[in-house]
């Protein structure tokens, strides 16, 4: 579902603030894999989901979901086969508009517009229940405007929106980090249930290394712009957060010190 092939990319290239953020990364995902990824600030987790969005260009290499080479398509183009959410809980949706309105601009994704009425009944009865799915009583506020909800449920939202439509790829960018520990856990909980039960693909980019463990089928570390470290099935649910740090060890030939990640063991 997805193939990553030898892709490279440097920011302020032949400045002072060059910075090489990936060195020939390599990943391939077959549909339905569920992929954490761990790593320290600046080791290329976010770049490399930045890069399969089309947010920045690639310098070289390839990417390809579904076998379609998207390398050189434009992040809009690219938005038909991707789901996204961010880290900030106020990035996938829009405030003034309606809970309802929200899930429908999720649902006509990829769609061109028409001058029909915005939202259909029969259309409403389907947010409906999968509004229930979230078990935040969102279902009967369905006319409510996103910008009164709480950051956990405007997560929940867009972790629902991105899912709507069942994406070939959901891209996850630390997307509990900005939430209090009981909504994260929600919100990962939901998360868990949506990817495996729609048997979705999907990259998880996060810092909290029991949760990169516990959730999905395989984790890759990164490190300096490159994958150190991947382990997939039985062997990676064995893993312990102090096996994670001797291996960090061992593929970088470093400690790890990222504070953030020290914390979330």
């Amino acid at each position: 579902m997805l193939n990553i092939v030898n892709v490279r990319k440097t920011f302020n290239k032949g400045t002072i603030n060059e910075k090489k953020a990936l060195r020939g990364v390599n990943l391939h995902l077959d549909e339905g894999d569920f992929v954490t990824i761990i790593g320290g600030n600046g080791a290329g987790k976010s770049t490399t989901l930045n890069m399969i969005a089309g947010v920045y260009p690639i310098d070289s290499g390839k990417i390809e979901i579904d076998g379609i080479n998207i390398s050189r398509e434009p992040e809009y183009k690219r938005a038909k086969y991707i789901g996204r959410v961010f880290q900030d809980p106020m990035l996938g949706t829009a405030a003034d508009m309606e809970i309802q309105e929200n899930l429908a601009l999720a649902l006509r994704r990829g769609q061109k517009r028409g001058l029909g009425w915005g939202i259909k009944s029969e259309e409403k009865e389907i947010y409906h229940e999968q509004l229930k799915r979230l078990g935040l009583g969102l279902e009967d506020r369905m006319s409510s405007k996103v910008g009164l909800l709480s950051g956990g449920q405007r997560q929940a939202l867009t972790l629902l929106m991105a899912t709507l439509k069942k994406p070939k790829l959901l891209l996850l960018d630390e997307h509990t980090a900005a939430l209090d520990p009981k909504t994260a856990a929600k919100v990962l909980e939901l998360t868990n249930e949506m990817v495996t039960g729609e048997h979705l693909t999907a990259l998880m980019v996060t810092h909290n290394m029991k949760d990169a463990i516990a959730i999905g089928n395989r984790l890759i570390m990164m490190n300096n712009g490159k994958i150190i470290y991947d382990v997939a099935g039985d062997e990676k649910k064995n893993l312990t957060v102090d096996d994670l740090l001797v291996k960090f060890s061992e593929a970088a030939g470093e400690e790890l010190s990222n504070d953030r990640m020290m914390l979330a063991k």
